[in-house]
């Protein structure tokens, strides 16, 4: 499991502003002393925490873990690029400027935060199979952000994507510890679900709920 740092969770917790996240989005797990924030579709989060920790659940959606080793800021989206009605990926402009979007806005965060380009560290997750398609639109996905970070040159430490099943990801940006649970067959409906529902509504905010279980570590 993740385990937090040796600072003391009350005494950062007390300095954290209020109102930040959503309610629902953030929980405190006890058994590990870590805060937990979710990452939905369409989102992205950051910290610099040690006692905070970004999970989300990916199908064939992908999310880029990335962080400054040297200062320990960090965090997590999770996007998708969907292909359009005549199955053309990528064809639709607004949903390929999404996945771009989703990126830039990540990196531009961490950059404001005093965390140079060069020592941008990353891992990538996703991008599974999981809807019956010919399509393939997890691999299209996973795909893309390879090619993402060769183009921009940025540098890709590990990566876990493709297959058939969804996946667990719990992140800690501080020591770059990354947590993945595949999941089940059994867990695939409901991610597909939201996926396309996600799909339909690229470009309305997202409101979901549910909790997040947490998981041994993967590197």
């Amino acid at each position: 499991m993740i385990v937090a740092a040796a600072s003391a969770p009350q005494q950062q917790t007390a300095q954290r502003p209020a109102a930040i996240l959503a309610p629902g989005r953030r929980f405190y797990d006890p058994a590990n002393a870590v805060w937990v924030v979710k990452v939905y579709p369409g989102d992205s989060q950051t910290t610099s925490r040690a006692d905070e920790v970004l999970v989300t659940v990916l199908g064939s959606c992908v999310a880029a873990c990335i962080r400054d080793p040297a200062t320990g800021i960090g965090g997590m989206n999770h996007f998708m690029l969907p292909e359009d009605d005549s199955g053309q990926w990528g064809a639709d402009l607004m949903s390929t400027r999404y996945g771009n979007h989703a990126m830039e806005k990540l990196i531009n965060e961490l950059i404001k935060r005093g965390c140079p380009r060069e020592r941008l560290e990353v891992k990538v997750f996703g991008g599974a199979n999981v809807i019956d398609s010919r399509q393939a639109i997890g691999s299209k996905n996973a795909a893309f952000v390879l090619r993402y970070l060769a183009d921009e040159g940025l540098r890709c430490v590990a990566q876990d994507l493709g297959g058939d099943f969804p996946r667990r990801i719990q992140y800690s940006p501080v020591t770059g510890r990354v947590a993945r649970r595949m999941l089940g067959r059994t867990d695939v409906e409901p991610i597909v679900s939201e996926e396309k529902a996600y799909a339909v509504t690229l470009r309305a905010p997202q409101q979901a709920d549910g909790k997040i279980e947490l998981f041994g570590d993967f590197r």
